[in-house]
């Protein structure tokens, strides 16, 4: 049901998910409530005040379903229940009703691609060739030599096909062998998993998050994928076998769209939005494709800035794609610079590999200006660094296999610092499940909240204006041409009636590098004044004639105007 209660963050009334901020949670390293070392949904509760304070619109609980955890939650072995590690149903209708009184929303993971092989589907998928769920996972009998059906890759590296001596059959996986592919060919599976995001609407929560929504369909005829050729831009690590292949089969097939269209279905009947996560090497046409107005999917995003690359130019290219494609469907993009699964942008854009706080800041205002909906993931507004785990204190299974190389998303997942001088950093009061980031310790909530000029305090600022500021929610957006260390575009909001009345515009330039940089400003805003109440603050200047802008190292500049 929908909450009249809580305040829309859109002009568009109901639309309340357009240009919204939404903070994600990692439950299991957020706070812990009962001494076991590891986060849990009371935890959560009690720390919602600090996530109101942040002036953010929603927030979204990474999964806390039962689960052997093999991939801490994402693999579900009961989507209907809470695991005991995190708490019960009780605890997670006490969360909901806490973030409602705060006028936060609540979106929740929801995996429907993949269970795990505890869930009781899969178990009694596997005892049989001819049980009445028999086919709901992707079964396929080996080839002659007793090799896999076809090359598919699982994005853990190695084949996505798993042996079943019971069956005498593959059984396909895409992430872990022990999180087999649900058959979406089967209307039934389709069903059931419909019924199980109608038994989360009815608790009341307001949306959802779609993990991996485009391995929702497979290619029924099992063809195997070509070689990766020379343009692809892979999701994954190259050293990962995984990014050798295009992904045209096991993949992002054109069947999904149908099934996101009974979802909507669905979600519109309980009025609750929601967010999918499009891991593609072509997102764009997807992320248009899978959010067309008012059929499918609300909002998606991608990983295309969840990389290494940070260059302006980078970002540009990327905003600019999406916008070309969105414009074709009416769709609705969103935004992350950093979530679970990737180190944190702090250390992954930084110069050095050490954090800024001024790049933290910065960073922080350039996301929260870009047109869509925004991620903040956990500790971004304190601007946390990654975390060093060594690897003895390894948890990630995907870390453990492609070790030393590449690390792993465990030190992006270490646990919430909230007091500075306390043990644990006010965690818990026990060793948790990841260690305590000493430099991320240092960069506590407590200790931000209580300096001025600290990056807590400019997310808050950050976020208040945007929040004020309807062109930063809703308005359009257009690049400028600028030297190579300068992200510049103008956002612009159409008048809301015929009335001629003029439309405001506003233009702004993030200068990522640490030199100062001067740039002629673009036709139109020459002799406009800049704007210094703004929480980019005074790092910028007009030159004597009005034509040149002068911008410090890692400052910003906001011009306002009316055309």
């Amino acid at each position: 049901m929908k909450n009249p209660a809580l305040p829309s963050a859109s002009p568009s009334g109901d639309a309340w998910w357009r240009g919204a901020v939404i903070y994600q949670i990692y439950p299991r390293s957020f706070q812990d409530s009962n001494g076991d070392g590891i986060g849990d949904l009371p935890g959560i509760t009690a720390r919602l005040e600090h996530v109101a304070s942040l002036g953010v619109d929603a927030i979204w609980i990474s999964p806390f379903f039962r689960s052997p955890m093999k991939d801490f939650g994402y693999d579900v072995s009961d989507y209907r229940d809470v695991d005991p590690i995190f708490g019960t149903l009780a605890d997670f209708d006490a969360l909901l009703a806490r973030a409602h009184q705060l006028g936060l929303r609540v979106m929740i993971d929801q995996v429907l691609s993949h269970t795990s092989d505890q869930h009781a589907w899969f178990q009694e998928s596997r005892l049989s060739r001819d049980n009445p769920k028999s086919d709901w996972y992707v079964w396929a009998d080996a080839r002659p030599d007793g090799t896999p059906p076809n090359n598919w890759l699982s994005v853990f590296g190695g084949s996505a096909w798993q042996w079943d001596s019971r069956r005498r059959q593959y059984y396909l996986h895409s992430f872990l062998s022990s999180q087999p592919d649900l058959n979406f060919h089967n209307p039934a599976v389709q069903d059931a998993l419909l019924g199980e995001v109608r038994f989360w609407c009815e608790k009341g929560v307001d949306g959802f998050r779609f993990d991996a929504c485009n391995h929702q369909f497979h290619d029924a005829q099992l063809r195997d994928n070509p070689p990766a050729g020379g343009g692809e831009v892979s999701t994954v690590r190259a050293d990962n076998p995984y990014a050798m292949q295009q992904h045209l089969h096991d993949k992002s097939r054109p069947e999904n769209l149908a099934f996101l269209e009974r979802l909507r279905g669905v979600l519109d009947a309980f009025g609750a939005a929601s967010i999918g996560e499009v891991g593609d090497e072509n997102a764009p046409p997807l992320m248009a494709d899978y959010t067309e107005a008012g059929r499918r999917l609300h909002m998606a995003y991608s990983f295309s800035l969840l990389t290494a690359h940070c260059a302006p130019s980078h970002l540009r290219a990327e905003v600019e794609k999406l916008e070309r494609e969105i414009a074709r469907t009416g769709g609705w993009g969103c935004w992350a610079f950093s979530n679970h699964d990737v180190p944190r942008v702090a250390s992954r854009w930084s110069s050095d590999g050490q954090p800024d706080d001024r790049r933290s800041k910065l960073q922080l205002a350039m996301l929260l200006t870009l047109r869509g909906s925004v991620c903040l993931y956990q500790g971004e507004e304190l601007g946390l660094p990654e975390a060093d785990v060594p690897f003895e204190r390894l948890q990630d299974p995907y870390g453990l296999a492609f070790w030393p190389e590449f690390k792993g998303r465990d030190g992006c997942r270490t646990p919430m610092p909230w007091q500075a001088d306390e043990a644990q950093a006010g965690f818990s009061t026990v060793e948790p499940w990841l260690p305590v980031s000493a430099a991320q310790q240092a960069r506590a909530v407590d200790r931000q909240q209580a300096a001025p000029d600290s990056v807590l305090k400019t997310a808050q600022a950050l976020l208040a204006w945007r929040r004020a500021t309807p062109l930063l929610r809703e308005g359009s957006i257009r690049f400028v041409d600028a030297p190579e260390s300068v992200l510049m575009f103008e956002r612009r909001l159409d008048p809301a009636d015929a009335t001629g009345a003029p439309q405001e515009c506003m233009l702004l330039a993030f200068n990522t590098s640490d030199q100062p940089v001067e740039l002629l400003l673009p036709a139109g805003w020459q002799g406009v004044a800049l704007q210094t109440g703004t929480p980019l603050g005074a790092s910028a200047r007009l030159g004597a004639d009005g034509l040149r802008l002068q911008i410090d190292p890692l400052g910003a500049a906001v011009a306002l105007a009316t055309a």
